[in-house]
């Protein structure tokens, strides 16, 4: 929970940096004729209503399961992070092409240039503000994994989503700052719409790799390895007589996971002691991973588990990770006593 209000916060510095900026940049485009400056606005108006469908959908994640969604409304967050990605590259990416290409072919020149410079100067001052709560937030996330690796795996898309955003604006601002310079000094309107076309560019890479993460996110990816293993764990120390075949886990959301056990279980136990190891296992991987909201445990021999994991992944499901148990040692999320 403590990660996930760090990314509304990162949301919420995000918006107010691209309220400040929004309008400044569109007056400014308006008064000075600038084609950068004016896809530097669409970008900035763009990513406001981006950060507002990031937080309607962190709201809807929350909301409790129901009926009709058994497993709750976690992957919301995945659809509507998925959606700021297509409007990236909608309304920002194309839109930005579009009017770059239209300058660059009918040219015209930028009037009172200063105002670019004051304005873009202010911008870069908001968003560079914003960009470092992103990025302080991402660096803390990522703990020892590289950047790239990190944003591959992350599962919280409001972590990544507002660096990125913020990056591509400060390169967009710079990108428009030159277009302006190059415009006026070299007597070359049409550079101005060349600026718009690498801004509109640079927004598209951005979008690509956002919409790329956040369809695997709402598709389904499994929880971290870790969390798998600790699973598996804390199955075979509840019960002494439970062996761990694997488990199946799904990402809902940031801080929601779905778990499939299978476990083995003696053939001489009955079916009241069977029930008590498996209420046991719960409630320990319920204490242990409170992430952990929707729990199966399924009782099945290792023999039919593999034949299972077999039909559904092919020959090599223990690349998966999903056949065989780790061996019970520490827990990796619990810090290991050292022995004197």
């Amino acid at each position: 929970m403590a990660a996930n209000s760090s990314s509304t916060q990162v949301i919420y510095a995000a918006l107010v940096g691209n309220l400040l900026v929004a309008f400044t940049k569109a007056g400014a485009a308006a008064w000075t004729g600038s084609s950068a400056m004016l896809s530097e606005a669409i970008h900035s108006f763009v990513d406001i209503g981006n950060q507002v469908l990031l937080l309607y959908g962190m709201r809807r994640a929350k909301l409790r399961a129901d009926p009709d969604h058994p497993i709750g409304y976690g992957r919301e967050l995945y659809f509507w992070s998925f959606i700021v990605a297509l409007l990236v590259f909608a309304l920002g990416a194309v839109v930005s092409i579009y009017h770059g290409i239209l300058h660059v072919r009918t040219p015209e020149p930028i009037h009172d240039a200063f105002v670019n410079y004051i304005v873009l100067g202010l911008a870069f001052v908001f968003e560079g503000a914003s960009w470092w709560v992103a990025f302080r937030h991402f660096k803390i996330m990522k703990g020892q994994q590289g950047y790239y690796e990190a944003f591959r795996t992350s599962k919280d898309p409001p972590s990544f989503v507002g660096l990125f955003e913020d990056s591509a604006a400060l390169i967009g601002i710079v990108i428009a700052a030159f277009g302006t310079f190059a415009s006026t000094r070299l007597g070359l309107p049409a550079l101005d719409g060349v600026a718009s076309i690498l801004i509109g560019g640079v927004l598209a890479c951005a979008a690509a790799l956002l919409a790329r993460e956040s369809k695997s996110l709402l598709i389904g990816e499994r929880a971290d390895q870790r969390l798998s293993d600790s699973l598996l764990r804390i199955a075979e120390a509840a019960s002494v007589s439970a062996k761990a075949n694997g488990v199946l886990t799904v990402q809902l959301a940031p801080d929601q996971i779905l778990a499939a056990l299978s476990l083995e279980f003696p053939d001489a136990l009955r079916v009241p002691e069977v029930e008590a190891a498996v209420a046991e296992i719960e409630r320990q991987i319920r204490i242990a991973h409170p992430e952990v909201v929707t729990l199966f445990i399924k009782p099945q021999t290792a023999a039919a588990f593999k034949e299972t994991v077999r039909r559904r992944f092919g020959e090599q499901p223990a690349a998966l990770g999903l056949i065989v148990a780790p061996a019970p040692n520490a827990n990796p999320f619990q810090p290991q006593q050292q022995t004197p």
